[in-house]
Formats: structure tokens, C-alpha cells, sequence
């Protein structure tokens, strides 16, 4: 069942039952192994957050998720049913969203023409502005800039076009990677605010961000992949306090 905005009424159906189960996933890269059989599970109305290095296969993953890559090997079941065989267009029909890394908006066309985009897959013209309206409530800014090229606007207000065009479809899942990349930290707090209410409100969210402890204060659980495969998992909260994670990830 695809699930409404942020700011809409919507049963809590299922919550903590799993929505996303990666069975040994494996992708390769021409002769590169870029996952090398990856187990990961989120379940419903959760933040789970990816972390590791740069190149550790944490993009791979949600660009996989999203079928904008194939796979090797290895299963996605997402809501019950394996989605390995579905076109992307499909993916997002079937309620799984993706807020690329570099935010992707269409610098030349308008705010409100990058919104309506993410509604491709809609056609009711009541529904689509009642979606703006609830996007914009979700960040304010964006309706202060309907007709503005996307282009002109800051990192951060690009991002929150990036995850409000994202929303515009009324995900179930969305997959976030690295929000906070080149985005004042003022701005940032907004952003993870934001992505709080949308957690909130029932939609799940697998995340991915460089800044670790960011990551790990708003999930519930986390995954560190190193190389392409999980070297950790667990609470964020026990995470934080690991010595290796510390040491590695958070400056300790």
C-alpha cells in the first residue's frame, strides 16, 4: 500500500515489519565487485542508515534498490515481492523513491516544474497540488520559489527540491543519499529535521551520509560497509559508542 505525505493522515500499518530484504547481493562494475553479497534489512517506518568510506559501495546500493543498476547476484525483496526484475519506472510505481547523490534537479526549469516531475506517475491534477501544497509545508522555502529556476538556488535549497520532487510521488521507501553533501551546516539541521517528520509520518528511509555522526543521531539502526560488504550492524545508539567507529568514522 503506497503511503501518503508527510501531511496526511495515514495508518500505522505493519510498523517494524520488514519492507526491504537484500538477500547476498552482489554487483560488478565491468571486472569490479562493487558489493560482493550484501545482507541488509529495513523495516517499516524506520531510519537506517548506511556509513563507510567513499567507494564502499554504499551509492551501489541504493542505485541497485532503485534498478539503476543490474544485479550479479542476490535478491530485493521489497514489500513481499522480488523487484530485481523491474524497470526503474516501475520501482518508483510500486512506492520506492530516490534523492540522488548531487540532488539532480533540472537547473532550467522552474521549482514547480521539478515538483510536478516527481508526479510523473499521476495524473489527478487535484492530487498533484494538493502534493505541492503538503511539499511546501514540509519546506517552507520551495513556496517562496515556485517560479524561480531550480538552477539559481543555494545546495540547500536544491536539496530540499531534490527530496520534495522525491516525495511528490508519495513514497513508501525513500532512499536518500548523502543529503548534507556541500550544504551549509544551518541548512543541514533543516534538511535532517525535515527527513525526521518524513520518518515520523510513516514513511521508511534508508539513508546514506559521509557525515557519520549525523547519520547515527537520527537512525535507529545502521549498517558500515566496508569494500562492499557489511562490516557492522546494530543500534545506532551502541554504534556511536563502538571504539573501532569512534576511531574510524567520528574523530575518536
Amino acid at each position: 500500500m503506497r503511503t501518503a505525505h508527510p501531511n496526511r493522515e495515514k495508518p500505522k500499518v505493519g510498523i517494524g515489519e520488514p519492507i526491504l530484504q537484500i538477500n547476498k547481493l552482489k554487483v560488478a562494475y565491468g571486472g569490479i565487485k562493487a558489493l560482493k553479497g550484501v545482507d541488509l534489512e529495513v523495516r517499516r517506518g524506520e531510519i537506517v542508515a548506511m556509513i563507510g568510506a567513499n567507494g564502499a559501495g554504499k551509492t551501489t546500493t541504493l542505485k541497485t534498490i532503485a534498478r539503476l543498476l543490474p544485479i550479479a547476484e542476490g535478491s530485493i525483496v521489497y514489500d513481499g515481492a522480488d523487484i530485481g526484475s523491474l524497470s526503474t519506472e516501475d520501482v518508483v510505481e510500486a512506492g520506492i523513491s530516490l534523492v540522488p547523490e548531487g540532488r539532480a534537479i533540472f537547473g532550467g526549469l522552474t521549482v514547480k516544474e521539478n515538483l510536478e516531475l516527481g508526479a510523473f506517475n499521476h495524473k489527478n491534477r487535484k492530487f498533484m497540488a494538493e502534493t505541492i501544497d503538503d511539499t511546501v509545508a514540509l519546506f517552507p522555502r520551495l513556496g517562496e520559489r515556485m517560479k524561480q529556476e531550480a538552477g539559481t538556488l543555494s545546495g540547500g535549497e536544491q536539496q530540499m527540491l531534490a527530496i520534495g520532487r522525491a516525495m511528490m510521488a508519495r513514497p513508501t521507501l525513500l532512499l536518500l543519499d548523502e543529503p548534507s553533501l556541500g550544504i551549509a551546516p544551518k541548512l543541514v539541521q533543516q534538511i535532517f529535521e525535515a527527513i525526521a517528520a518524513i520518518a515520523k509520518s510513516g514513511t521508511t528511509i534508508l539513508l546514506v551520509e559521509q557525515n557519520t555522526r549525523l547519520a547515527l543521531k537520527y537512525a535507529k539502526r545502521a549498517y558500515v560497509l566496508l569494500t562492499g560488504e557489511i562490516a557492522k550492524t546494530g543500534e545506532s545508539k551502541v554504534l556511536a559508542e563502538d571504539p573501532e567507529i569512534q576511531k574510524l568514522y567520528l574523530g575518536g
